[in-house]
């Protein structure tokens, strides 16, 4: 005897993130909570790039950078995450124009001194 499941994989996609857009952290199940890294790390990579594609200038990417960083900072911090790295300045970057490593510098500061 045999049985067929039809999968709709747009339908387990709803599925998967209207549970993420509802759950909160605190209410992740225990096997969930037990499975995640201890240590995250991410590369910002394409800032830039993403506001050129969309007609901004790229420091409005690197702005969407740094709401995106503290998001992942939020996040890591309710999920119990230890340790996040964030690797977002490569010895490449110093070839950008120079007003544009003023910039990230800048950007680097204001979200380091802000609490």
């Amino acid at each position: 005897m045999s049985s067929t499941v039809e999968f709709d994989p747009q339908s387990r996609s709803d599925e998967c993130e209207h549970y993420a857009q509802t759950t909160l952290p605190g209410q992740l199940p225990e096997l969930v909570k037990q499975s995640l890294p201890k240590h995250v790390a991410i590369i910002m990579d394409g800032n830039g790039r993403w506001a050129q594609t969309q007609g901004k200038p790229r420091v409005m990417g690197h702005k969407a950078g740094v709401k995106a960083v503290r998001r992942a900072v939020s996040t890591a911090s309710q999920l119990g995450i230890q340790s996040l790295t964030l690797f977002a300045f490569s010895s490449e970057n110093w070839r950008r124009p120079d007003k544009e490593v003023s910039l990230l510098m800048e950007l680097f500061l204001l979200c380091y001194s802000v609490k």
